[in-house]
């Protein structure tokens, strides 16, 4: 029998490649040949995970499908399938609007969808995946869902409650990642705060990582996602006790407006995240946030606004995203607050903070210049080998580009004196050793 080609395209988060790379694996075992994202895709079938968090997502992922439809017409493919978020919030409305896909299944079809179209009974198993990432880091999921309820998100209702994957589970794939080469574990979720609660009655994130800490081979450890509202400040103890767990957290906090967070939720207010990220520094020296903000979110006015620019100038956030309010179906915002604010208005708003962040993070690393930091080799280019501290998580912070003097291994870890400092990259060169 030939084997059905499957090419899977993923779109949208890590947590979104995770799941594709567990179909991956699934198509796999039930005897397809299997390709991720390929430049050209080609073959029997593409299966397309799809994103449906915010509308640049969601038209990013409409277009996509409608990329393969048109392949399909041409007769590039044969079959085109599509599952994720989006396909799970719209399922009854998208087939009706693209009818030449062949199949839609939300979230977590895997079965099914595999079943369908290797004509064979698929299973799922526990953490088995194939990894798509440069196989020196892997990305780590450690829950699913959410039970924050954020007026302006729809991941809730695309996931569904915050379900916790047991400890013991997760250091069994840590364990087998590090047996395929694994180095750097970015560890995810959509709320790592909770992590434990529905499990263990408490939260556990800073057991989890002790835990992970200890296992031969994890050389670097990267936390994603945190939510500031009953953050687990026994994590800052964990992070500051180990080599190898990364000073570097990445923790959403939205807006510092009082009037803003209780509009959107967010169970915080503007002095309670100012003591938090004072604590946060305090106990962990030399860490590097990351957060994004939002504006434009219904009730911020000028003053408002004024003063998360203030907040940005005054905590000089190491790594910083921002991007403006869109209203999205069946969220408590949609359903409670005017979408007021001129779009116009939001953007100008988007560019004067990015602008604001981009000479925060020009002196960041400007204050890098002739130390010498640890860095992982990524990849390599024409002029330069392209490396990372424990500071910059892949694909969404800055770079280093390391100069050519010698022969450098991808997925290696050497000591790089920073000679240079752009915003959002850095040059060095290999130190003496």
């Amino acid at each position: 029998m030939i084997k059905r080609k499957v090419d899977v395209v993923t779109l949208g988060c890590s947590k979104n490649l995770v799941d594709s790379e567990r179909v991956l694996k699934m198509f796999a075992d039930a005897g397809c040949e299997v390709v991720h994202n390929p430049e050209h895709c080609c073959g029997d079938v593409v299966v397309i995970n799809t994103c449906g968090f915010i509308g640049d997502a969601k038209e990013e992922s409409i277009e996509t499908i409608l990329q393969y439809v048109n392949a399909k017409n041409d007769g590039d493919v044969a079959e085109v399938y599509v599952m994720g978020c989006l396909s799970e919030r719209y399922r009854n409305e998208l087939p009706v609007e693209i009818p030449e896909v062949d199949g839609w299944y939300g979230k977590f079809d895997w079965v099914k969808l595999v079943s369908d179209i290797s004509k064979k009974q698929a299973e799922v198993k526990s953490y088995n995946r194939t990894i798509t990432t440069p196989s020196h880091y892997a990305y780590l999921k450690i829950a699913e869902g959410c039970n924050r309820f954020c007026a302006f998100c729809a991941i809730p209702l695309i996931t569904g409650r915050f379900t916790s994957r047991p400890i013991d589970e997760i250091i069994d794939e840590v364990k087998m990642l590090v047996a395929k080469g694994v180095k750097e574990f970015n560890v995810i979720a959509q709320d790592l705060s909770s992590y434990g609660l529905d499990l263990y009655g408490k939260m556990v994130l800073p057991e989890l990582v002790d835990r992970m800490a200890q296992v031969e081979g994890v050389k670097w450890i990267r936390l994603h996602y945190a939510y500031p509202a009953q953050f687990p400040i026994e994590l800052l103890d964990v992070m500051a006790r180990h080599e190898n767990v990364c000073k570097y957290l990445d923790i959403a906090l939205q807006h510092v407006s009082d009037t803003v967070l209780k509009n959107m939720r967010r169970h915080i207010d503007g002095k309670q995240t100012r003591e938090l990220l004072a604590t946060i520094r305090e106990r962990v020296p030399g860490i590097h946030i990351r957060t994004t903000l939002m504006v434009g979110f219904p009730g911020e006015g000028e003053a408002e606004f004024e003063e998360l620019k203030l907040f940005v100038k005054e905590q000089r956030f190491e790594r910083m995203g921002a991007f403006a309010y869109c209203e999205e179906d069946d969220t408590f915002a949609a359903k409670k607050f005017p979408d007021a604010i001129p779009q116009e208005l939001k953007d100008k708003r988007l560019g004067e903070i990015m602008a604001l962040q981009e000479e925060i993070a020009l002196e960041t690393n400007q204050e890098k210049i002739g130390k010498t930091l640890n860095v992982v080799i990524d990849r390599e280019e024409e002029d330069y080998f392209v490396g990372r501290t424990e500071w910059d998580s892949p694909e969404v912070d800055p770079e280093v580009l390391v100069k050519k003097s010698r022969r450098l291994d991808i997925g290696e870890f050497y000591q790089v004196t920073i000679t240079d400092a752009l915003p959002f990259e850095l040059i060095g060169e290999v130190a003496d050793v």
